[in-house]
């Protein structure tokens, strides 16, 4: 399916982490190139599998727009491409992202809700702007943020609720 929500923290034993760690370097050392690179995994019971690859920036990681850690997928990209240093990346909050879907086939689509999420504390949003929608169609992201002490659950909720406040008309 496709992303609906992420979030981070992530609950994953640190052998799963290894394992898709160890997994995204061999990928992304082998094509090569410069930036950052969007390397999916599914987690099941039994381990660790592959998913997809993006050579870019990723939906999923647009978490880190929510200030959940210290370089967003973005800063990190840029800095990869111009070899700038990157530091530790630390992670500062707790955060989620959930996507905001057109309903409608459309042309130059409009938003409405646009005020109740912008309401919300430790709540923004990215409208991305697509000149066209269709049916289930990611046009925009509902991004929220607690701390690092908050059951990661409860973010996620927060940021599909702050996203259902917000719809794409045609």
């Amino acid at each position: 399916g496709d992303y609906q929500e992420s979030w981070q923290p992530a609950k994953i034993s640190n052998k799963d982490l290894y394992e898709a760690q160890d997994m995204a370097e061999k990928v992304t050392e082998a094509l090569g190139g410069a930036g950052l690179f969007g390397v999916e995994f599914f987690l099941a019971d039994d381990g660790v599998y592959f998913s997809e690859l993006s050579t870019r920036p990723h939906d999923t990681g647009m978490v880190t727009l929510a200030g959940t850690q210290n370089f967003n997928e973005f800063e990190l990209h840029l800095r990869a491409i111009l070899s700038l240093p990157i530091f530790e990346i630390t992670l500062e909050k707790a955060g989620a992202s959930a996507v905001i879907l057109a309903s409608e086939n459309s042309t130059n689509p409009t938003y409405s809700g646009i005020e109740n999420i912008a309401s919300l504390p430790k709540t923004d949003f990215r409208i991305f702007g697509k000149p066209t929608s269709r049916p289930y169609r990611r046009m925009a992201v509902a991004l929220v943020n607690d701390t690092l002490e908050t059951p990661i659950e409860e973010v996620v909720e927060k940021a599909k609720k702050a996203a259902s406040l917000v719809t794409v008309h045609s």
